[in-house]
C-alpha cells in the first residue's frame, strides 16, 4: 500500500519483506553502549533493509515477525534504527531468550500487519513487582518503548534499577497486536509464587500469634499486671558469650568475664479483638514511668533500686567562673 498526498493506492500483488540475518544481542553492537534498546521491544536492522522496505508496499508502522525455524519459536517486534552491519541484526537480550537464540544464530524476519490492541493481560514472574506503588503507570511508561506484543512472550521492563519480567498471558483481538497509539485495557494476574508465599506467611502468622499469647501469659504470671493492658515487658540479654585473647593465651583468673546485661524493654501487644471500622480508646493504660514507680513502691528489691535512683547525684557543685569579691 503506497501513500500519495493522503490517498491509499492498493496493489493486488503487494509484496512482503523477507530477509535472513545473523542475530546478536545489543551488547555486541559496535560503538557506545545502547541501554535504550534493552528497555524496549524494537530491533536494529542494516541499512539495506530500509532501502528494500521503501520500495515495497509495507504499511506503517513497520512491524516484523521474527522466526527461529530451528527451535520453532516466533515473536514480533518493531524497528528502532537501520544502523547494523550488513547481514546482521541486533535484538534485546530478553527477546533472544524468548526465541531461544544464541549469538550468531540465523533469524528469519518478515514484515507483517498487526491489529491494534484493545486488551492485554500480564503476570509478573516475581512477587517483588507488588512492591511497586502504581504498577499500571510503570507498565504504561515502559510500553512506550514497545511496538507490539505477542501472546506467550516474557517481556522485561526496568524500574528503579531493577528488571522485572512479565509474561503476556493474553492479547486481544489477536495473538499478536500493535500497541502504537492505542487505547488498551490492562489487567494483572497474581505473580508467580504469590499463593505459596501467602500460605507460608499465613502459617507463620498463626504460629506467631500462639507465641505472643504465651508471652502475655508469662507477663501476667510474673506480676507485672500489664499483660492485658496492651504492653508487655520483654527481657533482653546483651553481650552473651565469652572473650578470647588475640595472642591465643588463656585468660588469667583476674580477668573476670563481663556479666551479662539484662534490659527490660516494653513492647506493644496487638488487640486480637479488633473490629474493622471501630476505634477504641483504652484509657486504662498507664505510662511506663508511672508503672515503674508503682512497682518500686510494691516490690522490695525494686523499691530499693528506686530509692537509690532518687538519691543519685548527691554532693556540691562548683562553678568554673570565679566570683568577684
Amino acid at each position: 500500500m503506497f501513500q500519495f498526498n493522503g490517498f491509499n493506492m492498493v496493489f493486488p500483488d503487494g509484496r512482503i519483506f523477507k530477509a535472513t540475518y545473523k542475530c546478536f544481542s545489543v551488547s555486541m553492537l559496535p560503538g557506545n553502549e545502547r541501554t535504550d534498546v534493552e528497555k524496549g521491544g524494537k530491533i536494529i536492522m542494516p541499512p539495506s533493509a530500509l532501502d528494500t522496505l521503501t520500495r515495497l508496499s509495507v504499511e506503517y508502522p513497520m512491524l516484523f515477525k521474527l522466526n527461529n525455524t530451528k527451535k520453532s519459536r516466533a515473536s514480533h517486534a518493531g524497528v528502532l534504527e537501520f544502523v547494523a552491519d550488513e547481514g546482521k541484526c541486533y535484538l534485546p537480550y530478553w527477546m533472544m531468550d524468548n526465541l531461544l537464540l544464541e549469538e550468531g544464530d540465523i533469524l528469519d524476519i518478515e514484515s507483517v500487519s498487526l491489529p491494534v490492541a484493545t486488551f492485554s493481560k500480564f503476570q509478573p514472574h516475581s512477587t517483588d513487582f507488588l512492591d511497586i506503588t502504581n504498577p499500571k503507570a510503570v507498565l504504561e511508561n515502559a510500553l512506550r518503548n514497545f511496538a507490539c506484543l505477542t501472546k506467550g512472550d516474557v517481556i522485561a521492563i526496568k524500574y528503579n534499577k531493577k528488571v522485572y519480567e512479565l509474561c503476556v498471558l493474553d492479547t486481544r483481538p489477536g495473538n499478536a497486536v500493535s500497541i502504537i497509539e492505542c487505547d488498551m485495557n490492562v489487567e494483572f494476574e497474581a505473580p508467580v509464587g504469590y499463593n505459596e508465599q501467602n500460605a507460608a506467611s499465613g502459617a507463620s502468622s498463626q504460629g506467631g500469634d500462639g507465641a505472643q499469647g504465651t508471652s502475655v501469659g508469662q507477663g501476667e504470671v510474673s506480676g507485672t499486671g500489664q499483660g492485658t493492658a496492651g504492653v508487655l515487658e520483654e527481657v533482653i540479654e546483651t553481650f552473651q558469650g565469652s572473650g578470647v585473647r588475640l595472642d591465643g593465651k588463656k585468660k588469667k583468673d583476674s580477668q573476670v568475664d563481663t556479666p551479662v546485661l539484662k534490659k527490660v524493654l516494653p513492647r506493644g501487644v496487638p488487640d486480637y479483638e479488633f473490629q474493622f471500622g471501630k476505634l477504641r480508646f483504652d484509657r486504662s493504660i498507664k505510662p511506663i514511668s508511672d508503672r515503674v514507680k508503682e512497682k518500686g513502691a510494691t516490690g522490695g528489691g525494686v523499691g530499693s533500686a528506686a530509692g537509690t535512683d532518687s538519691e543519685s547525684f548527691r554532693g556540691t557543685g562548683f562553678s568554673m567562673k570565679k566570683t568577684r569579691k
